[in-house]
């Protein structure tokens, strides 16, 4: 059976694209098409970017109590829905399902936990120092984020970037790799049901050339967090260069 995943995830709630623009995601184990999903226009990356800069003003005046709630409801989630997830690793890698399960599975809930510890422990505010004990430091988020990420470590790469942005007090468009979307798109599934805000978390996806170029040179963009090969860092860098963003390329 081929799945039908042509829609993203914008504002709270999945879309039509633009435009028809399919693209097949093969199975590796066999090289036959597993899925459909739509590669985005222009148009649905500046959707994706209003709502996450819209949504901003808000969420990241919610208290750090507010943000570990919904990180743990979507923990709890997450781990409810671990084989639907492993399944569709799987699927989309060709990885064996018991290494999708232990590992790629696994990668995720370990993330997740880690980021929720840190910031049950996390100083947002504190002094200077005894020098200055009446002077500040505040930590603040830095605005909308754009995560991209690779086909080999799904929900590591995507948990290391989606889940701190979000704990930060960001908001966040996913592109994941138009190789490997699907659990990418199961993940959204998830932090709907847990609730989290229209426009906190958007997903387009997308190839490098299309939806990731629009993503790191978005004036509307403040930070773009990118794992991939040197070639496509070195594009990435250039274009997040010319309006001034924050760049985390690895």
């Amino acid at each position: 059976m081929v799945l039908e995943k042509r829609e993203f995830y914008i504002d709270g709630q999945w879309v039509s694209p633009a435009q028809a623009n399919d693209l097949q995601v093969i199975d590796p184990s066999n090289e036959q098409v597993c899925a459909v999903i739509s590669l985005g226009a222009q148009a649905d990356t500046d959707a994706a970017v209003a709502a996450a800069r819209a949504a901003f003003d808000d969420w990241s005046q919610t208290s750090v109590e507010e943000r570990i709630a919904l990180l743990e409801k979507l923990l709890g989630i997450y781990m409810a829905r671990s084989e639907q997830m492993a399944a569709l690793i799987s699927m989309e890698m060709g990885a064996p399902i018991a290494l999708s399960r232990a590992a790629q599975v696994g990668a995720g809930s370990y993330h997740f936990n880690n980021f929720i510890r840190a910031l049950k422990s996390y100083d947002f505010e504190r002094p200077l120092g005894e020098h200055a004990p009446d002077t500040r430091i505040l930590h603040e988020a830095i605005g909308v984020c754009a995560l991209i990420t690779p086909w080999n470590w799904p929900m590591n790469q995507v948990a290391l970037k989606v889940v701190p942005a979000l704990a930060a007090g960001c908001t966040v468009i996913l592109k994941p790799s138009e190789i490997s979307p699907l659990s990418s798109m199961l993940l959204a599934e998830m932090i709907d049901e847990a609730g989290f805000p229209c426009g906190v978390f958007n997903l387009v996806n997308g190839d490098g050339a299309g939806v990731g170029s629009q993503l790191s040179g978005h004036p509307d963009i403040d930070m773009v967090s990118f794992t991939g090969s040197t070639r496509a860092e070195a594009a990435v860098s250039s274009n997040a260069a010319e309006p001034d963003k924050r760049t985390n390329p690895e």
